[in-house]
């Protein structure tokens, strides 16, 4: 066991050698620097992403569930079944409406590239224009059904609908591109040749990607009948619905897919030809999407840390060879072995936990600049991966240390001393 005045005395020792070698110091501990700024970089912007997921499921509403033809979220090719379902009809949603455990319901139709998230259509008023717009119709209940906040004027009614009105709501980028600080309420914007007059736009939507544009905000909504006279060869309704309260969300999903099932006559002993959902899927899936992609990233910014581990063992054992005849010395005049091992162990510790906090020290610059260069990229610096990678550094140092101290601590001395 090592007193306080021996442990402080191989401390001042193990501190000065490293001073005494700035430059080989410096080069042992890059690898480390990089691996754990790595680590405080990704883990940061993992983070950011997923508090901004969640913050997106939350500002969708924990009581929404989601009826669709086919599986919004699948991956690959899909089977022969799912292209070939039937969609889900106008009238589905109107059943849907009349179910004891439903608040609210909407009916949309949607015309977007969905491969890429975006819009296909322009959008313009007087001399202005704005592209990749997604044009969306809705049943007037999809306002309450998402709660969506209105920035000005009104949302289009259940008459409006019914008389194929030439009304349109416009969200929030859609506005600022086409009509700046002025009103655009009352005013006519040209959509593929036709003019419709703006009733009422909405607030900016919460975005995964928090300070970048997101496409939701370069929407325009239309009266669900209104949109059919534009594109009659849509067919694709999803289907909004809000149940009466979070805790009656598995009543309402089973009345749902019940109805469903009886008005697509769905055989007892077959599965679903539809899809049921709440906004829990896409935490589901954005964790199946990042999951493996952030393991990944991990177990190559960690290449750093052994690459590190690797240069502070090569130089550990050089330092032993270089300072045969010192250890020698210090044997003869009474160091033990304990002594010899705890210096040599603590000075790799040193060295990596010195290039630790240089690598934390970095990582929050990148965090630092990474929203700053690009605003849609979040990153929120985590107290957990900080304190990670600091013992990570710290535990490479004493890993890879350990036999270069062990070598050190197990020479004879009188052969260390005749060594030149």
């Amino acid at each position: 066991m090592l007193h306080k005045d021996e442990f402080g005395e191989i401390v001042q020792m193990a501190t000065d050698t490293i001073r005494s070698n700035k430059m080989r110091s410096s080069l042992t501990v890059l690898g480390i620097v990089i691996g754990v700024a790595m680590v405080i970089g990704v883990s940061s912007i993992g983070r950011g992403l997923d508090d901004n997921v969640r913050d997106l499921v939350a500002s969708i509403g924990s009581n929404i569930v989601f009826a669709f033809h086919i599986e919004p979220f699948t991956f690959g090719r899909m089977s022969e079944e799912m292209r070939t379902r039937k969609e889900l009809t106008y009238e589905d949603a109107e059943a849907i409406r009349d179910l004891p455990h439903v608040k609210a319901v909407s009916a949309g139709i949607r015309l977007f590239r969905p491969e890429l998230g975006v819009g296909s259509y322009a959008v313009k008023y007087q001399g202005r224009k704005v592209k990749n717009t997604i044009l969306e119709g809705d049943t007037a209940s999809v306002k309450d059904v998402f709660d969506l906040p209105m920035a000005s004027g009104r949302w289009f009614t259940d008459l409006d609908d019914e008389h194929r009105s030439a009304v349109v709501v416009l969200c929030y980028d859609t506005t600022q591109q086409l009509f700046g600080n002025q009103d655009p309420l009352g005013h006519e914007v040209n959509i593929e040749g036709r003019l419709f007059q703006v009733v009422g736009t909405v607030q900016k939507i919460k975005s995964v990607f928090g300070g970048g544009k997101d496409p939701n905000d370069n929407r325009v909504f239309f009266p669900l009948q209104t949109f059919k006279t534009l594109h009659p060869e849509l067919k694709q309704h999803w289907i909004s619905v809000k149940a009466t309260s979070h805790d009656d969300m598995p009543k309402t999903i089973d009345e749902i897919r019940e109805l469903l099932r009886r008005r697509r006559k769905v055989p007892f002993d077959k599965p679903d030809n539809f899809a049921v959902f709440t906004s829990d899927s896409i935490s589901d899936v954005w964790n199946q999407l990042t999951g493996a992609l952030f393991v990944g990233m991990f177990a190559i910014s960690s290449v750093g840390l052994i690459v590190g581990g690797v240069g502070v063992m090569n130089i550990m054992l050089v330092s032993v060879t270089e300072r045969t005849r010192e250890i020698g010395v210090r044997k003869a005049i009474g160091a033990r072995k304990r002594d010899i091992l705890a210096q040599f162990t603590l000075e790799a510790i040193i060295l990596t936990a010195i290039g630790g906090v240089i690598g934390i020290l970095l990582g929050a610059v990148i965090v630092w600049v990474i929203p700053a260069m690009w605003p849609s990229l979040p990153a929120h610096m985590s107290m957990f991966w900080t304190i990670f990678g600091f013992v990570s550094a710290a535990g490479t140092g004493l890993i890879f240390g350990i036999y270069p101290a062990w070598k050190a601590a197990n020479l004879d001395p009188i052969e260390a001393l005749r060594y030149e």
